[in-house]
Protein backbone atom coordinates (compact mmCIF):
# COMPACT_ATOMS: atom_id res chain seq x y z
CA UNK A 1 0.00 0.00 0.00
CA UNK A 2 2.90 2.33 0.70
CA UNK A 3 4.03 1.73 -2.87
CA UNK A 4 0.64 2.85 -4.18
CA UNK A 5 0.73 6.07 -2.16
CA UNK A 6 4.26 6.81 -3.37
CA UNK A 7 3.24 5.99 -6.93
CA UNK A 8 0.33 8.45 -6.85
CA UNK A 9 2.69 11.13 -5.56
CA UNK A 10 5.41 10.44 -8.17
CA UNK A 11 2.95 10.19 -11.08
CA UNK A 12 1.21 13.41 -10.00
CA UNK A 13 4.52 15.23 -9.60
CA UNK A 14 5.88 14.01 -12.93
CA UNK A 15 2.61 14.85 -14.73
CA UNK A 16 2.64 18.36 -13.28
CA UNK A 17 6.29 18.81 -14.22
CA UNK A 18 5.63 17.52 -17.76
CA UNK A 19 2.69 19.90 -18.19
CA UNK A 20 4.72 22.82 -16.87
CA UNK A 21 7.67 22.05 -19.14
CA UNK A 22 5.42 21.61 -22.19
CA UNK A 23 3.69 24.98 -21.64
CA UNK A 24 6.93 26.88 -21.02
CA UNK A 25 9.21 27.22 -24.03
CA UNK A 26 12.59 27.37 -22.42
CA UNK A 27 15.46 27.92 -24.80
CA UNK A 28 17.94 25.88 -22.83
CA UNK A 29 15.92 22.65 -23.12
CA UNK A 30 16.29 20.71 -26.37
CA UNK A 31 13.16 20.68 -28.53
CA UNK A 32 13.19 16.85 -28.49
CA UNK A 33 12.87 16.89 -24.70
CA UNK A 34 9.96 19.34 -24.76
CA UNK A 35 8.15 17.48 -27.55
CA UNK A 36 8.53 14.10 -25.81
CA UNK A 37 8.05 15.19 -22.20
CA UNK A 38 4.96 12.98 -21.92
CA UNK A 39 7.40 10.08 -21.53
CA UNK A 40 8.14 11.32 -17.99
CA UNK A 41 4.71 10.45 -16.51
CA UNK A 42 4.58 7.30 -18.68
CA UNK A 43 7.89 6.13 -17.20
CA UNK A 44 6.62 6.99 -13.71
CA UNK A 45 3.49 4.94 -14.41
CA UNK A 46 5.58 1.98 -15.54
CA UNK A 47 7.69 2.23 -12.39
CA UNK A 48 4.48 2.40 -10.31
CA UNK A 49 3.03 -0.67 -12.01
CA UNK A 50 6.16 -2.68 -11.25
CA UNK A 51 6.30 -1.35 -7.68
CA UNK A 52 2.64 -2.15 -7.00
CA UNK A 53 2.23 -5.43 -8.91
CA UNK A 54 5.62 -7.16 -8.96
CA UNK A 55 7.43 -6.12 -5.76
CA UNK A 56 4.77 -7.44 -3.31
CA UNK A 57 4.62 -10.74 -5.20
CA UNK A 58 8.41 -11.14 -4.96
CA UNK A 59 8.39 -10.25 -1.26
CA UNK A 60 5.65 -12.77 -0.59
CA UNK A 61 7.63 -15.46 -2.40
CA UNK A 62 10.98 -14.90 -0.61
CA UNK A 63 10.30 -13.40 2.85
CA UNK A 64 9.89 -16.13 5.45
CA UNK A 65 9.95 -16.48 9.20
CA UNK A 66 9.74 -19.36 11.66
CA UNK A 67 9.88 -19.73 15.41
CA UNK A 68 11.38 -22.91 16.84
CA UNK A 69 11.91 -23.88 20.47
CA UNK A 70 14.92 -21.60 20.94
CA UNK A 71 15.52 -19.65 17.70
CA UNK A 72 13.63 -17.20 15.49
CA UNK A 73 14.57 -17.66 11.84
CA UNK A 74 13.94 -14.90 9.28
CA UNK A 75 14.73 -14.71 5.57
CA UNK A 76 14.44 -11.48 3.55
CA UNK A 77 15.66 -10.02 0.30
CA UNK A 78 14.81 -10.24 -3.37
CA UNK A 79 18.10 -10.21 -5.25
CA UNK A 80 20.33 -10.74 -2.22
CA UNK A 81 18.97 -13.14 0.38
CA UNK A 82 19.56 -12.47 4.06
CA UNK A 83 19.06 -15.34 6.52
CA UNK A 84 19.09 -14.49 10.20
CA UNK A 85 18.87 -16.67 13.28
CA UNK A 86 18.00 -14.87 16.52
CA UNK A 87 18.37 -16.97 19.68
CA UNK A 88 15.40 -16.42 21.98
CA UNK A 89 17.64 -16.35 25.07
CA UNK A 90 19.57 -13.38 23.57
CA UNK A 91 16.50 -11.21 22.99
CA UNK A 92 16.34 -8.12 25.16
CA UNK A 93 13.10 -6.60 23.86
CA UNK A 94 10.25 -7.69 21.65
CA UNK A 95 8.19 -4.84 20.20
CA UNK A 96 5.00 -4.80 18.19
CA UNK A 97 4.56 -1.64 16.12
CA UNK A 98 1.88 -0.29 13.80
CA UNK A 99 2.02 2.69 11.52
CA UNK A 100 -1.13 4.46 10.39
CA UNK A 101 -1.21 2.47 7.16
CA UNK A 102 -0.73 -0.78 9.06
CA UNK A 103 -3.66 0.09 11.35
CA UNK A 104 -5.84 0.77 8.31
CA UNK A 105 -5.24 -2.79 7.05
CA UNK A 106 -4.98 -4.41 10.51
CA UNK A 107 -1.31 -5.33 10.08
CA UNK A 108 1.60 -5.05 12.48
CA UNK A 109 5.37 -5.50 12.73
CA UNK A 110 7.23 -7.50 15.37
CA UNK A 111 10.77 -6.34 16.17
CA UNK A 112 13.11 -8.58 18.13
CA UNK A 113 16.09 -6.70 19.53
CA UNK A 114 19.28 -8.09 20.96
CA UNK A 115 22.35 -6.38 22.39
CA UNK A 116 23.94 -6.60 18.95
CA UNK A 117 22.44 -4.54 16.15
CA UNK A 118 23.28 -7.33 13.74
CA UNK A 119 21.33 -9.80 15.89
CA UNK A 120 18.07 -7.85 15.79
CA UNK A 121 15.36 -8.87 13.36
CA UNK A 122 11.98 -7.66 12.09
CA UNK A 123 8.91 -9.49 10.81
CA UNK A 124 6.56 -7.11 8.96
CA UNK A 125 3.12 -7.43 7.46
CA UNK A 126 1.67 -9.79 10.05
CA UNK A 127 -2.03 -9.84 10.87
CA UNK A 128 -2.58 -7.77 14.01
CA UNK A 129 -3.76 -10.67 16.24
CA UNK A 130 -0.91 -12.90 15.02
CA UNK A 131 1.67 -10.15 15.70
CA UNK A 132 0.29 -9.62 19.21
CA UNK A 133 0.33 -13.34 19.95
CA UNK A 134 3.86 -13.74 18.56
CA UNK A 135 5.26 -10.75 20.47
CA UNK A 136 3.73 -11.92 23.76
CA UNK A 137 4.94 -15.50 23.20
CA UNK A 138 8.50 -14.42 22.36
CA UNK A 139 8.68 -12.00 25.29
CA UNK A 140 7.48 -14.70 27.69
CA UNK A 141 9.90 -17.29 26.32
CA UNK A 142 12.81 -14.81 26.38
CA UNK A 143 12.00 -13.96 30.02
CA UNK A 144 11.94 -17.65 30.96
CA UNK A 145 15.24 -18.36 29.20
CA UNK A 146 17.14 -17.08 32.24
CA UNK A 147 20.13 -15.80 30.28
CA UNK A 148 20.83 -12.09 30.75
CA UNK A 149 22.16 -11.84 27.16
CA UNK A 150 25.43 -10.20 28.16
Amino acid sequence: MEGAIGAVFVIGLSSGLAFWISTQRWGWLPVAVIDNIWWLPAAAGLWAAVDILVVPWVRYRVHRWEVSADIVYTRTGGLTRHWQLVPINRMQTVDRTQGWLDRLFRLATVEMKTASHAGSSTISGLDEPEATRLAEDLATRAGRAGDDAT
